[in-house]
């Protein structure tokens, strides 16, 4: 039996209100913070199943990448959203990098303060870079 989510038009409140299948169209519904019976119902979040297939297409968009040099914040969403539609264990370090991302830490100041992320040194004398990560 299940929760409907309401907002109340007098005191523009939420709530949610248990209703039996029976009970849904037919009782009225009361604001629980007023009285008021001038409620509306809300309709909530809808979730569409994609394959992975379709998903990671999704992200192979190069719209999606436009302006991200420049946007520390973006880069930082996105890399959690390949993070998660990847669906495979990834280091503790790539969180903390996308952390300091999202709080707009710029990839220059991350590898200032985690210099431990370019690991060891290569051939060259360099070790590598951020963008390797």
């Amino acid at each position: 039996m299940p929760y409907y989510p309401y907002r109340c038009l007098d005191c523009h409140k939420r709530f949610e209100i248990f209703l039996s299948y029976s009970e849904y169209g037919t009782r009225t519904v009361l604001c629980p913070f007023c009285n008021s019976q001038n409620v509306q119902r809300r309709i909530t979040r809808v979730r569409i199943a994609k394959s992975e297939e379709s998903r990671l297409e999704e992200l192979a968009d190069p719209s999606l990448l436009a302006g991200l040099e420049d946007d520390p914040k973006a880069l930082g969403k996105m890399m959690r959203r390949m993070g998660n539609e990847l669906g495979e264990e990834l280091p503790p370090e790539f969180d903390e990098v996308v952390d300091r991302l999202e709080a707009g830490q710029s990839p220059e100041e991350i590898e200032k303060a985690l210099p431990d992320l370019a690991g060891p040194e290569d051939g060259n004398g360099s070790g590598a870079d951020f963008e390797d990560f």
